[in-house]
């Protein structure tokens, strides 16, 4: 099957036989797809921190994308020149190229179809409440009592912590729940100066203090004046986008940390064991930290054996 007798008595091998004599070693192969995946992994981060703020690009895709690339890269090199292997300069240089240039191109076009016009405050208010919009009269007032009350600052953080562990979404504070104007002046009267840029001031304080610095950075805080019945009305707008990480709400130095979601209308906070399961299925480890976690219990396992 595998090899023949030639009429001079010599045994020749079969082509199949030639063809498997000639096959790349399984250990290159291995190597091969060790590389293919460490290359892409490399270029998928890469592109997902040039694209930051413009789209949003997961792990799992950039190196599906990235090894794409690299194939149609090959392919190229093949046609060019027949001849070529894998690890010649020509091919590996093409593979490189074709895989950032895939990246590149497919980053474009998710920013482009991810990228949404943002509405006016007068539209917001006139579309109502909704699982991306929420409506806050005050910051820190009580409207009932009209004393100044720390709870409605925990209303507020937590509605932007929700935010952003979910799909994002924007905060209008000043406005009832029907989505009439009532402007800050109460909030304003509580500051040492009150005036629009003291309250941005305050309430980007208040978030860093609330949700960790790297939270509060990413959080837009802008005052607009709208029309009201009574004139113009000025009216904070707070515009969250999806956290890449887990945002915790922390409500003081000796209280544990929060997870808020927000899930329709509504803002509700999780227990632990559904935050662990929400976490694992939004944030999902990359290959580089789900193996070390991996190696990470392996050596625990075993010590504590």
């Amino acid at each position: 099957m595998y090899a023949s007798v030639s009429a001079t008595g010599y045994v020749t091998a079969s082509p199949l036989q030639s063809a498997l004599e000639g096959a790349v070693p399984v250990w290159i192969t291995a190597g091969a797809l060790v590389s293919v995946l460490v290359l892409s992994w490399l270029f998928g981060g890469a592109a997902r921190m040039m694209l930051r703020g413009r789209a949003r690009l997961n792990t799992t895709t950039s190196m599906v994308v990235a090894i794409l690339g690299t194939a149609v890269g090959f392919i190229l090199a093949g046609i060019i020149d027949p001849t070529l292997h894998v690890w010649s300069g020509v091919s590996v240089a093409l593979g490189v190229v074709s895989a950032v240039s895939a990246v590149a191109v497919y980053g474009l076009v998710a920013a482009r179809f991810q990228h949404t016009e943002r509405a006016s405050v007068a539209e917001l208010l006139a579309a109502g409440e909704s699982d991306r919009v929420e409506f806050k009269s005050t910051a820190r007032i009580n409207m009932r009592s009209g004393e100044k009350d720390p709870r409605m600052e925990l209303i507020i953080v937590k509605t932007v912590s929700a935010f952003l562990n979910a799909d994002g979404g924007t905060l209008l504070i000043g406005v009832d729940d029907a989505g009439t104007p009532l402007g800050l002046d109460a909030d304003f009267a509580t500051l040492k100066v009150p005036d629009a840029d003291r309250f941005e001031l305050w309430l980007r304080d208040l978030f860093t203090t609330a949700l960790g610095q790297n939270a509060a950075a990413a959080i837009g805080v802008a005052v607009e004046t709208v029309r009201a019945a009574g004139g113009p009305a000025p009216v904070c707008r707070v515009t969250c986008s999806p956290s890449p990480r887990p945002v915790y709400l922390r409500t003081g130095k000796s209280t544990p940390p929060e997870f808020w979601l927000r899930t329709g209308n509504s803002t509700r906070q999780l227990s632990v064991d559904q935050a662990a399961e929400y976490i694992m299925h939004r944030w999902p480890l990359g290959i580089g930290s789900a193996a070390a976690a991996q190696v990470r219990a392996a050596v625990r396992f075993s010590t504590d054996r």
